[in-house]
């Protein structure tokens, strides 16, 4: 009997392979043929569970956002008890930055999803679901930290969070061209948090 096909898996498998792709070519090397190639799949089989190019890299930038909340998770797991609000914007501003291999891929990855999106309107409405919702996560934490007395109260949480989005996306790059280590970008994040929150607890 033939062997029953786990379209899951095979979506996973088409999707990884596009983001080998991106990570390391870019997406302007990104086609169905190439993919096709690359999972060691005929063009077809791509064409069967993508409809079209849009359709394959939407269904990248979700594996990314899902890997990126896999190791939040595994973050806020690590952590001894709660997190306290501080060590929530700990956890998810050291998920931002590339530590391991794995994820220095995904982070040239979201580099060629963020530079093809700068000339692609459709890819920047879609590309930009995850940074709003995790803007807009933060800003609510920072907003009911200042309410619980854990920030100072003139602090505007909105931009306190752009801020620090905007820190964390900025030192991704000097990691990933190598001009500071994961360590020493790691101490400029927890050097801006101590300035809004106030020393971490040792």
């Amino acid at each position: 009997m033939p062997r029953q096909v786990d379209h899951d898996e095979r979506r996973r498998q088409l999707t990884e392979a596009l983001l080998r792709i991106a990570s390391t070519r870019g997406l302007q090397a990104v086609s169905m043929r190439e993919i096709a190639a690359e999972a060691g799949v005929s063009l077809r089989v791509v064409q069967y569970y993508f409809t079209n190019k849009q359709a394959l890299l939407e269904s990248g930038l979700t594996e990314l956002g899902a890997r990126m909340d896999r190791r939040l998770k595994q973050r806020a797991a690590a952590a001894a008890g709660e997190l306290t609000p501080r060590g929530v914007f700990a956890a998810v501003l050291g998920t931002i930055l590339p530590f391991d291999e794995q994820s220095k891929l995904d982070s040239m990855a979201w580099t060629a999803y963020y530079t093809a999106a700068l000339t692609d309107p459709a890819l920047a409405a879609v590309g930009l679901t995850l940074p709003n919702a995790l803007e807009n996560f933060l800003t609510v934490r920072l907003t009911a930290a200042q309410q619980a007395g854990d920030i100072a109260p003139d602090r505007d949480p909105r931009t306190e969070v752009a801020s620090l989005l905007a820190l964390a996306n900025g030192l991704t790059s000097s990691v990933l061209s190598r001009q500071r280590s994961h360590e020493a970008a790691t101490k400029i994040i927890d050097y801006h948090l101590d300035r809004l929150f106030g020393p971490a607890a040792v």
